[in-house]
């Protein structure tokens, strides 16, 4: 098993600098309340519209507009202000290079983890694990996958050198897991409960948990350049919430406007806004938010926390992905069937990909060599795989899960780990 320290990959980015909606079932009791419990008190700016302004602050700042000021003590730095500089194609952490290229797929509605070779398509095996299994996760130190098991109130570990599992650790309903940019702490989104928690990322013991009674269902989660707060979405409730590293509390809040305001925003099956996915731009400026509830992506300024703008999507947009080159996000429209494909530098949508027949491509990642996307086909049982030059469905894999959920592409170009399917700095 690889370990490599949080210190360690702050002095391997240094020499880097150098060089160059699903709710899970209901019936458990709520988490306990070993650890510091924080019930969020209104932050400024309480609940309000989109197109409010933030005046709240996650700490100090050396540069109000440079995004990637003032950086989180212990956090690799940034190179090349390009927060996915370190994660282009082929640029394998030593400790990851020798990981076979496998793709992981959860089963929400079973007990399965199925393993399946990125090279020759084919099943290689399936892991059980624990009941409603909604994404795969790597560790910050990129030494394990992780399943949670919302159900199974645990986390089971996956050796990605064996592709075999190794651990189950007890973590009372988690949905997606995430690390902060310094290695310190875990973040478990407990979406049944309505509960963010902060734990050690190695035991997962709770050490502070944030219990907003306004925000239903925080399940995604994205970090700022500098590393000092991180945004969460609130699927059940169309809410944002703002997030500091350091003290583990909301410092700002926003309220999602219900109705599609884009022009050409697909028209709205679901009546309010929910909010999925969410995704920071590489010159660290913007947060997209997939909005699968009125069919946009909205674009929220880093710096004010506010909404600026959004673009109209096909249907049901939800999971974000960036090209190995960083100039591209890939959104997969859940309910079209489609995935559409925005330039970073333009906010413009360039093209899009439709799965003849239809489908549902929801979560997943792009290969280490960033020639296909992989995505989870949620509500058809198979795994999507999209040629990234054409756009073109080059993979349609079936097996036997029921309902493919966050699908974890490994191993990825990266130094480290912000968890969900393979959000990599």
């Amino acid at each position: 098993m690889r370990n490599p320290s949080a210190a360690a990959l702050v002095v391997m980015g240094l020499m880097i600098t150098a060089a160059c909606g699903t709710s899970t079932a209901t019936g458990d009791p709520a988490p306990s309340t070993s650890g510091r419990v924080t019930t969020a008190a209104p932050a400024s700016g309480s609940a309000r519209p989109a197109s409010s302004a933030s005046a709240s602050s996650s700490g100090p700042s050396a540069d109000a507009q440079d995004p990637f000021a003032d950086p989180l003590p212990g956090m690799p730095p940034v190179v090349g202000r390009d927060v996915y500089s370190r994660t282009r194609a082929g640029m394998l952490s030593p400790a990851v290079a020798h990981d076979p290229a496998m793709l992981y797929v959860p089963d929400a509605k079973g007990s399965t983890v199925t393993v399946i070779s990125q090279t020759t398509r084919k099943v290689v095996e399936v892991l059980k694990v624990g009941y409603l299994s909604q994404h795969v996760v790597p560790s910050y130190d990129l030494s394990r996958l992780l399943v949670n098991s919302s159900q199974a109130n645990r986390l089971t570990s996956i050796d990605p050198v064996t592709t075999h599992t190794v651990k189950d650790l007890p973590v009372p309903r988690p949905y997606n897991l995430y690390f902060t940019p310094d290695g310190r702490s875990a973040v478990v989104m407990v979406e049944e409960h309505n509960t963010i928690e902060f734990a050690d990322p190695q035991t997962f013991k709770p050490t502070t948990r944030i219990q907003e009674p306004t925000c239903k269902g925080p399940n995604h989660a994205d970090f700022s350049a500098n590393g000092r707060f991180f945004v969460v979405t609130c699927e059940f409730s169309g809410e944002l919430l703002k997030i500091s590293t350091t003290e583990h509390r909301i410092v700002d809040r926003m309220k999602l406007d219900p109705t599609a305001s884009a022009r050409d925003a697909a028209p709205s099956d679901m009546g309010m806004s929910m909010p999925q996915d969410v995704r920071l731009s590489p010159d660290g400026r913007t947060f997209y938010v997939a909005d699968m509830g009125t069919n946009e992506l909205r674009l929220i300024d880093a710096l004010t926390f506010r909404q600026v703008r959004t673009i109209g999507m096909p249907k049901h947009p939800h999971g974000l992905y960036p090209s190995r080159d960083g100039k591209l996000l890939y959104i997969s429209d859940r309910g079209a069937g489609k995935v559409s494909v925005l330039d970073f530098a333009t906010h413009a949508i360039v093209d899009t990909w439709t799965i003849p027949g239809g489908g549902s491509p929801d979560m997943g990642g792009v290969s280490a060599d960033g020639r296909t996307l992989w995505l989870s086909g949620r509500y058809d049982g198979v795994v999507y795989g999209f040629d990234t030059a054409t756009g073109t469905l080059v993979a349609r894999i079936k097996s036997g899960y029921v309902n493919p959920h966050g699908l974890c592409v490994w191993p990825q170009p990266g130094r480290y780990s912000l968890g969900h399917t393979g959000n990599m700095r």
